[in-house]
C-alpha cells in the first residue's frame, strides 16, 4: 500500500462527545432510544472542520448495556446508523461486551482503534483520540494516537496522561491539525 493511501482519523468516543451524556451521580450513562439522543452543542459543524482538514470521523464506543440485558443491540445499532447518516461518520465501532468478557475490544484495551485502522488503512500515529473517559484515553494511549480529553469534571481518575484536555467537545478544534 503506497503512502498516499493511508489516511488519519479523529476517534470520537460517542456517550459526552458526540451525544449528550445523562449524568447521574456524578457519573455519565448513554440515552436509553433514539428518541433520547440529543447531539452535543455544535458538535455538527465541528466534525465537518474536522473532516475539511483531511480526517476520517470513527466513532469507538462500549456499551456494555447490551451484555447486561439492560439494552437491545437493535436500539443502539439505531442510534449508530443515526448518527453515521446525520453526521456523516465514516465508521462507527461498538464493543457489546462487559468487563467479564475480557474481551480485546472494550475500551481500555485498544482493539477497536486497531480494527478501524485495518479497515480503513488509518495511521494511528497520524490520529487522535477524543473521549470523555479515562478507558477512552487509556485506549488511544494504547493504539498510539494523540489523545484528547474532555474534562466534565465526572467522579473518576484519569489512569493515563492525556496530550490534551479541553472543557467542551467543540475545543478539540484547538489540537487537530
Amino acid at each position: 500500500m503506497g503512502v498516499d493511501q493511508i489516511k488519519k482519523a479523529v476517534f470520537l468516543d460517542r456517550d459526552g462527545i458526540i451525544n449528550q451524556s445523562v449524568v447521574r451521580d456524578g457519573k455519565p450513562y448513554p440515552p436509553a432510544s433514539l428518541q433520547e439522543l440529543l447531539w452535543v452543542d455544535d458538535i455538527a459543524g465541528c466534525l465537518q472542520q474536522i473532516r475539511n482538514k483531511g480526517y476520517l470521523l470513527v466513532v469507538f464506543t462500549n456499551q456494555p448495556d447490551v451484555a447486561r440485558g439492560t439494552k437491545k443491540q437493535s436500539d443502539v445499532e439505531a442510534i449508530h446508523a443515526h448518527m453515521q447518516e446525520k453526521l456523516q461518520l465514516d465508521a462507527v465501532y461498538a464493543c457489546f461486551h462487559d468487563d467479564v468478557d475480557e474481551c480485546s475490544c472494550r475500551k481500555p484495551k485498544a482493539g477497536m482503534l486497531v480494527q478501524a485502522a485495518e479497515d480503513l488503512s488509518i495511521d494511528l500515529q497520524a490520529s487522535y483520540a477524543v473521549g470523555d473517559r479515562w478507558r477512552d484515553i487509556n485506549a488511544g494511549k494504547t493504539a498510539g494516537c494523540k489523545t484528547i480529553f474532555v474534562d466534565y469534571g465526572y467522579a473518576e481518575i484519569l489512569r493515563e496522561k492525556p496530550d490534551y484536555v479541553v472543557e467542551h467537545p467543540t475545543m478539540m478544534l484547538n489540537y487537530i491539525k
